[in-house]
C-alpha cells in the first residue's frame, strides 16, 4: 500500500511539473484507485483485499 501512494504521488507530481496540469486531490485518489485495481489485475494479492475509493465500507 505504501509503495502505491508513493507511486501515484510520484505519477502525480510528474504529470503536473512537465504536463502543465494543477495539484487536484481529487484526481490523485482517483488515479490510486485506478492504479489498485490494475497492480490487483497484474497479482497485488494483498490490494485486492482493500475496499475501492468510493465503495461502502460494512
Amino acid at each position: 500500500m505504501v509503495v502505491l501512494g508513493v507511486w501515484t504521488i510520484w505519477q502525480h507530481c510528474n504529470d503536473c511539473v512537465f504536463n502543465g496540469r494543477s495539484p487536484n486531490i481529487a484526481s490523485a485518489l482517483t488515479m490510486a484507485g485506478e492504479e489498485k485495481c490494475m497492480w490487483s489485475m497484474a497479482g497485488a494479492k494483498a490490494l485486492a483485499s482493500l475496499p475501492t475509493l468510493g465503495e461502502e465500507r460494512i
